[in-house]
């Protein structure tokens, strides 16, 4: 690497140093905390009877049926929401990004459902899917309690987070294709190539680094999900996520140690799904950035 490319890293590293700082204070502290806490027997409605018991909660949750249901529940969610949403907000962004009359507005128009507060598009949308108030039993004919079944709660769940969170996926898809340059994609159509093979070859490789981008936020954001089960469910008929159990450890039994250990868990495995899609994408978009250069 010349001297030049090493100049260049360092003073990255010093503008990102404030930032990178602030992030540590913010999150060092609580991470820490809640280590500490997992690794005691801590229950307030027993204040007196704390002590340390080491990896045992930890052993408690991993061995739980519950535990396991709850992490294949949000692996389901987060699975059939974010392949919809890739393939769907890629669409989105093709049109928004080929849109010749009214871009504005159909890029506008398009976030509207990602503005709307996530509470909110889950009540609207649990009330749509309602037997007595709701209106998709009317359009379709059928007498369903789709909130009352483990599965058909599930579609209602992917659903809201498809509907919610798809113009998100679309707008960081929409700046991958503003990357690819058209000269590239016109030559390719002059020498014959169909518009499958423009995408496959040539639009789908530049655009790694925001399909990386898309794929990595999404995931993360739905595997903490939270807000769209509790108001929908609150976790009835076996639809609970990871999140919803430490907040029934955490809150609703006062159960800190055990809780946060469920949230090292999920941490960990956050983690775990970043380091998956770095290794999986990481390296070609580092090497193409370097090549660049």
């Amino acid at each position: 690497m010349s001297r030049f490319g090493l100049d260049e890293r360092r003073l990255g590293w010093l503008l990102c140093a404030p930032a990178v700082l602030a992030m540590l204070l913010v999150t060092a502290y609580p991470i820490g905390y809640a280590v500490w806490l997992s690794l005691h027997r801590y229950d307030l409605r027993f204040p007196d009877r704390q002590s340390f018991v080491g990896l045992a909660n930890y052993a408690s949750v991993l061995t739980s049926e519950v535990w396991w249901r709850s992490v294949f529940n949000t692996l389901l969610v987060t699975a059939g929401s974010v392949a919809v949403e890739l393939l769907l907000g890629f669409a989105l962004a093709l049109v928004m990004h080929r849109a010749l009359v009214g871009r504005i507005a159909v890029r506008t128009a398009s976030l509207v459902p990602y503005a709307i507060i996530t509470v909110v598009a889950a009540l609207g949308w649990r009330f749509a899917f309602d037997p007595t108030t709701g209106f998709v039993n009317a359009l379709l004919g059928i007498d369903q309690a789709w909130l009352s079944e483990r599965w058909s709660a599930f579609f209602v769940i992917i659903a809201t987070e498809i509907w919610k969170t798809t113009p998100f996926v679309a707008l960081l898809l929409l700046a991958g294709l503003t990357l690819v340059p058209p000269d590239l994609i016109r030559a390719a159509r002059v020498d014959g190539a169909t518009a499958w093979q423009r995408l496959r070859y040539i639009t789908l490789p530049l655009m790694k680094p925001a399909i990386l981008v898309a794929l990595l936020f999404r995931t993360l954001d739905a595997f903490r999900i939270f807000d769209t089960i509790y108001v929908q469910t609150r976790g009835a008929q076996d639809t609970e996520s990871v999140s919803i159990l430490a907040y029934q450890a955490l809150i609703a039994r006062l159960n800190l140690g055990l809780g946060s250990a469920v949230s090292v868990l999920i941490f960990i495995g956050t983690l775990l799904i970043a380091l998956f899609y770095v290794r999986l994408f990481g390296s070609d978009v580092l090497g193409r950035a370097g090549e660049r250069r």
